[in-house]
């Protein structure tokens, strides 16, 4: 074999072994997908500019603030990885603002791990002057669903394996979701507002605001038989009270959903899917598991 042969050959198999990582890659996000092409219903653009906040030490969370545009990023998994599944992922940030990285961008690259197109959600935040604080991202999350349901087949997506994941107030925003989708709460825009805003299964992570003080339902959770399975993870010492994940699945299991909570003694909150000493750091291996069980990984 000549040299020259031999390099051509070498240059080729290099060529290769790249194409193959690349493919086995996620594809990483997409454009940010803007929710409405003018304002947002019942917004008066009258907010300063949306900007990240000031760090924190010794804290990599990119908190988001001002939020008056909302957005979709898409995460997909590697090529030949996808199963048709999606997930809109709800950041936390106590709606005020949104911890977008750390239960945003960090949990979709999770998702597209076992195969699931992930659509991180820009909602919404602060709370609007004289409205609930879940009334404007609650537009924006039936909005997200429908569009990413209307547009199954562009991203190859089975529409009726189409779920919503929330951490703490994002948690509170996909039971939202789970509760309220007979209607949407805004005037149509365009054909996506025909397509169904109910997700086909939720996954609640450290949820706040699910109970009153006295641990009954809020009132803006009308828990049904037709509320989609929902899985659980909290822990004990959470800071936002423990009894909201757990009146939340005694309601789904008084209605017959099919729900699986799970209750881990130390963590406390905030922790997204971070590893740590804590057993609550294993709790997106429980939430594969479960989504397996359901039939949300199956192959489209």
């Amino acid at each position: 074999m000549t040299c020259r042969l031999a390099a051509a050959l070498s240059s080729l198999v290099f060529l290769y072994g790249v194409a193959v990582a690349a493919a086995d890659e996620p594809k990483g996000p997409q454009k940010p997908i803007a929710l409405w092409s003018g304002a947002a219903p019942g917004d008066q653009g009258n907010l300063p500019p949306e900007a990240p906040q000031p760090a924190k030490p010794n804290d990599t969370t990119i908190r988001i603030g001002n939020v008056s545009q909302p957005t979709l990023s898409v995460f997909r998994p590697a090529e030949g990885k996808a199963n048709g599944a999606a997930v809109v992922v709800c950041p936390g940030g106590g709606y005020n603002i949104l911890a977008f990285n750390k239960e945003g961008t960090e949990v979709a690259e999770w998702l597209n791990s076992v195969g699931v197109t992930a659509f991180v959600l820009k909602y919404r935040v602060p709370k609007r002057p004289d409205r609930e604080r879940h009334e404007a991202p609650l537009q924006d999350v039936q909005r997200a669903l429908g569009l990413v349901r209307h547009r199954a087949s562009e991203w190859n997506l089975d529409p009726q394996r189409i779920g919503v994941l929330g951490f703490s107030a994002g948690g509170h925003l996909a039971a939202c979701a789970s509760t309220n989708y007979g209607k949407r709460t805004y005037p149509a825009v365009d054909a996506a507002d025909e397509a169904s805003c109910r997700p086909d299964f939720a996954v609640l992570i450290y949820p706040a605001y699910l109970v009153d003080k006295d641990n009954k339902l809020a009132a803006e959770l009308p828990v049904t038989g037709d509320t989609p399975p929902t899985f659980i993870a909290m822990t004990e010492d959470d800071g936002v009270r423990v009894e909201c994940g757990l009146f939340y699945y005694l309601a789904l299991k008084q209605a017959k959903v099919k729900a699986e909570m799970h209750l881990y003694p130390t963590g406390g909150h905030g922790y997204g899917l971070r590893p740590s000493e804590h057993l609550v750091s294993t709790w997106p291996a429980r939430a594969a598991d479960w989504l397996g069980s359901i039939g949300a990984l199956k192959a489209k």
